[in-house]
């Protein structure tokens, strides 16, 4: 059996299902999930990620959050996690750039929430000296410690519901099958109360997406951090809002059918970061501004950063730098799509490189 014969059998005994219970077993299903599976990341996997592009990306993650565990006192024990930590790239190389701080990386409890086996043994391997624990959800984080988190390109990946806008309701767009292959259609128009705000910005016919699970994850982010101290950063490609279909399927750095093949190609959409925000501010919690990835990064120093890492280096080597300086910082690269939010305490200081 594969996992488009599961599909198949699973609409055809109760109807159409929803683009998120699809995106989830595409995904994550235990025996043929494209996560559950393999290593999805590199030149040899399906997409590269920021920590896979350059080591500067996690150093100033790191120096960040250490910063920022600085202003808040330097608690003497706090949970540090990353939830989707990927190969361990960027968890390594934010702990190598926080042994600069005194007592920063000694104060750390190291957890990460990952779902799949595949990568959990990659991480393993990567922090093998720094004794990680691993987690399924972010509600299994420890309570009663102050949190300081990261989760790069964790949000895209949740599974997201789409609406088609018809009158003042809304009709979800849903998979069947048709002549025997997965194929969208629409159910009927019905009112959605979690997109009434979107009525504001829309017109019949226009398409917005839904992500139930992540304002859920971004509260319980807040809530730790609100109660104990602590900060969150959030980097994912996206906006305030989005409008329209950004799902997309990615197989071997190429845009697929998010049809065909189902398990065998990387789905993701654009994460919307009001609902994270406003899910951040109801827990206690306060958030900077929404900041594009190229602007955070210059004001950490990611040009300085780049500077020092070329000397000694010649060549390749420094044309290697300044392409992944590039491609993270560029308006044209990742550096206007990829955007940053941040969460701490009301009464703490913004993180480095944010407004508040």
């Amino acid at each position: 059996m594969s996992l488009i014969d599961h599909l198949a059998a699973r609409i055809r005994e109760d109807g159409p299902m929803s683009l998120a219970a699809y995106m989830a077993d595409c995904l994550l299903h235990p025996e043929f999930g494209y996560y559950t599976t393999r290593d999805p990341l590199g030149a040899e996997g399906d997409f590269t990620t920021a920590p896979e592009i350059s080591q500067m990306f996690g150093e100033l993650i790191g120096l960040a959050l250490a910063q920022s565990w600085l202003d808040q006192g330097r608690p003497h024990r706090f949970v540090l996690a990353e939830l989707g930590p990927g190969r361990g790239t960027l968890m390594a190389d934010l702990l190598r750039a926080g042994r600069a701080v005194p007592g920063f990386v000694e104060a750390a409890q190291i957890c990460l929430i990952e779902a799949s086996p595949a990568l959990r043994a990659m991480q393993a391997e990567t922090l093998k000296d720094h004794g990680p624990r691993w987690l399924d959800r972010v509600e299994d984080l420890p309570a009663d410690l102050p949190l300081f988190a990261v989760a790069n390109e964790f949000f895209d990946a949740l599974p997201v519901r789409q609406f088609v806008r018809q009158g003042d309701g809304w009709c979800e767009r849903l998979i069947g099958l048709r002549d025997g292959k997965l194929a969208f259609g629409l159910g009927a128009a019905a009112p959605q109360p979690a997109l009434a705000h979107r009525l504001e910005d829309t017109r019949d016919g226009d398409l917005v997406e839904l992500c139930e699970a992540a304002p859920r994850i971004a509260a319980e982010l807040a809530a730790r951090i609100a109660t104990r101290g602590g900060a969150a950063l959030i980097v994912d490609y996206g906006d305030w809002r989005s409008l329209g279909d950004t799902l997309q399927a990615l197989r071997a750095h190429e845009h697929a059918d998010v049809l065909e093949g189902p398990g065998s190609a990387d789905l993701t959409a654009h994460v919307d970061f009001e609902p994270l925000a406003e899910a951040a501010r109801a827990a206690g919690c306060a958030h900077s501004r929404l900041t594009p990835q190229g602007v955070f990064l210059e004001r950490l120093g990611i040009t300085t950063r780049a500077q020092a890492l070329t000397r000694g280096r010649a060549g390749a080597a420094i044309d290697d730098l300044v392409q992944a300086h590039r491609r993270l910082t560029h308006p044209g690269e990742m550096g206007n799509l990829f955007k940053v939010l941040g969460l701490y305490p009301t009464h703490a200081a913004p993180l480095p490189g944010l407004d508040p």
